[in-house]
């Protein structure tokens, strides 16, 4: 193995990538236009979706506030998980909501939908966690936004996931399945209403209403590398799921779907999740570091969204999983480095 750190995650961009932006660059345009409305027309064909029933916006943290916003949340109680990225409760706040923190189920690091569903809220904002899609027909009497940062391609019964409740949301972050840039998100539903009502708000400037709104658009030069990277996402997931696999065959227990009856889920391999004992995250963290191996806590205790102590399984996976590197430019010779080393060190 070469002396160079393999880090935890690396965006696949290319030539591709790189001529479409060179191509909006020379055009003249490189705000909202033409591009980010192909890349919505684009997205919801991949997704199943009649064209425009997307909306790009500037990254998944403005996506979570705009379904907050059609759906009305202000002054409403809005329940997600503790087990999550902090950008659920920052947009939750920003909108004026009440949250209500809810734990994990035991063994998954996905929102517990029997406690969920005791919570009253009026709205559930659930993320797929690590590309694990959550099955959600179960839940009634509550608005659901499904989180789906972490699992673009990841389907229930053959549906993409996003469809399942009122609104989805996706996210283009610069370590997501795909990028738009390095920053990027959409919003998906199957009510065009409430697609209207999230299109009006993103179109702030130039209004007669007077209507209070704030500029979540994206970049027509986002938008381009966001549809190179869209029409490549079934080769970076195959390659996700080989490594994935020889991770699994080599012996290593990673955090994975349950199965459940009649109803089939396909996960995308966004995260590589290590089940640990006989160390504690950080100190295995430290000893593959030393190796040039770059891992991390997926979640931090101290992110963690409340008291510890009020969320023990949440807690539990915070402290005894860490996340290895996946990601398509991964190679083969050091997939099988990272593989060695950790069983030396387990």
């Amino acid at each position: 193995m070469s002396t160079t750190e393999i880090p935890h995650n690396k965006p696949t961009l290319g030539i591709e990538e790189e001529q479409a932006a060179l191509r909006v660059i020379r055009s003249g345009w490189v705000a909202q236009g033409h591009e980010v409305e192909a890349f919505e027309n684009e997205f919801c064909e991949f997704i199943g979706l009649p064209r425009g029933y997307a909306v790009a916006v500037a990254n998944g943290t403005s996506a979570i506030f705009m379904a907050l916003w059609a759906l009305q949340a202000q002054g409403k109680r809005v329940a997600f998980p503790v087990y999550t990225c902090s950008s659920l409760r920052h947009a939750v706040a920003m909108i004026g909501a009440i949250e209500q923190l809810v734990d994990i189920s035991p063994g998954t690091p996905n929102i517990d939908l029997q406690a969920l569903s005791q919570t009253g809220a009026d709205i559930a904002i659930v993320p797929h966690m690590f590309g694990l899609p959550l099955c959600l027909s179960n839940l009634k009497d509550i608005e659901i936004i499904e989180d789906c940062a972490q699992a673009l391609g990841a389907s229930i019964n053959g549906a993409a996931v996003g469809l399942q409740g009122k609104i989805g949301i996706f996210s283009f972050y610069a370590t997501k399945l795909i990028t738009s840039g390095g920053q990027g998100g959409m919003v998906i539903s199957k009510d065009k209403a409430l697609i209207d009502t999230v299109r009006d708000y993103r179109e702030f400037d130039c209004r007669q209403d007077q209507n209070k709104r704030f500029n979540f658009k994206m970049t027509d030069l986002q938008a381009a590398i966001g549809r190179v990277q869209l029409r490549k996402l079934p080769i970076f997931l195959s390659r996700r799921v080989e490594i994935f696999k020889r991770y699994i065959q080599s012996g290593l227990k990673l955090l994975d779907i349950t199965s459940e009856l009649n109803i089939q889920l396909c996960p995308v391999r966004y995260r590589a999740v290590l089940q640990i004992n006989s160390y504690s995250s950080r100190n295995m963290i430290e000893l593959l570091n030393f190796r040039k191996i770059k891992a991390i806590v997926p979640l931090e205790d101290w992110e963690l969204l409340g008291k510890n102590n009020l969320f023990p399984n949440a807690l539990t996976l915070a402290k005894e999983s860490i996340s290895l590197p996946i990601y398509p430019l991964l190679t083969d010779e050091e997939i099988e480095y990272i593989i060695s080393q950790i069983n030396f060190l387990l």
